[in-house]
């Protein structure tokens, strides 16, 4: 094990990495690899005299960890990637926030919960954040700050800096992140993502057409969510290929209609799904169910749309 940093802890004081050893420079950069302000949640890379020349027989994790230092004047000087999230303290000390280097798999694509926490830390609203995975959907829980939690909406646009596939389709708020004995985190104990939604924000538009009712009540049932409104984004609301699929089924089963897959993917709200059925709607079929649908109570709604409907639906659609 080599030490690349070391301090002193006062009774009472935030534990922190302490500072550089030696020859050794410690630098908290963000993806670009620049450097992040102080307050700012970034990866912990070191550099100096200590770097090693990288892993013996191991080129590409060599290549991966072990990168080129724009800060040293030294030619061939390296940085080693720590894959340590860490924040610059009040004391000009790097504190430990997590690990960047956890994967998960969602939506068919590998990532790293570590860079969607620090992307959250950065919000003004959030003093802790965890990511992981429950039911094939991302989930966010975060603890806010004293300002009281940021909205759903506002996250939402703080994470746009993230891929589409990166972005949690739930937020949760904490008290407190659960902790194990050894103070790591305990993702078992974190709470079902149903028991604290923060809420939406933003301005909710319910659907204005039949047709926009018809689509956000088969999203209802297809994402399993309460209230769906006309600008919702089916990604956002934790939609993947697969329950675009569903989606597909469903409008074919209900409308006659065949989508294909690629335009449904293509149009992420309630509004754009509606235009593109009115697009598909050659013979009449779409408008003329739309119609009818609307007519009916909000049961016979959530039945219709779910495949359960009995003998008297189906008379009334």
């Amino acid at each position: 094990t080599a030490n690349a940093s070391a301090g002193t802890v006062a009774a009472g004081d935030r534990v922190s990495l302490g500072g550089p050893v030696g020859a050794t420079t410690l630098h908290v950069l963000d993806e670009a690899m620049t450097p992040v302000p102080p307050g700012v949640v970034g990866e912990l890379y070191v550099g100096g005299a200590g770097v090693a020349r990288g892993y013996a027989g191991r080129g590409g994790l060599t290549a991966e960890r072990f990168v080129p230092d724009p800060f040293s004047g030294t030619t061939g000087a390296r940085l080693y990637r720590t894959g340590d999230l860490v924040r610059i303290g009040a004391n000009g000390l790097p504190e430990f926030c997590g690990r960047a280097d956890g994967q998960l798999k969602v939506r068919g694509h590998r990532v790293e919960p570590g860079e969607i926490e620090a992307v959250l830390l950065r919000h003004p609203a959030v003093s802790a954040a965890v990511a992981d995975v429950r039911d094939d959907r991302l989930v966010a829980w975060l603890v806010p700050g004293p300002q009281g939690p940021p909205t759903v909406a506002q996250l939402r646009e703080h994470c746009a800096v993230l891929p589409a596939y990166m972005i949690p389709a739930v937020f949760v708020a904490l008290e407190r992140i659960p902790l194990t004995a050894q103070g790591k985190t305990d993702r078992r104990m974190l709470p079902d993502p149903a028991d604290g939604h923060l809420e939406q924000g933003g301005e909710f538009t319910a659907p204005r057409t039949p047709v926009e009712r018809v689509v956000a009540e088969i999203w209802r049932t297809v994402l399993g969510a309460d209230r769906v409104g006309a600008h919702d984004n089916f990604f956002a609301l934790g939609g993947d290929s697969i329950r675009a699929m569903h989606t597909v089924a469903r409008v074919r089963d209900l409308m006659a209609t065949e989508l294909p897959l690629r335009e449904l993917l293509g149009a992420p709200t309630v509004a754009d799904q509606a235009n593109l059925l009115l697009a598909h709607d050659h013979d009449g079929s779409v408008r003329e169910f739309a119609e009818a649908f609307a007519a009916l109570d909000e049961d016979a709604e959530a039945r219709t749309t779910s495949g359960s409907t009995d003998d008297a639906t189906e008379d009334q659609t």
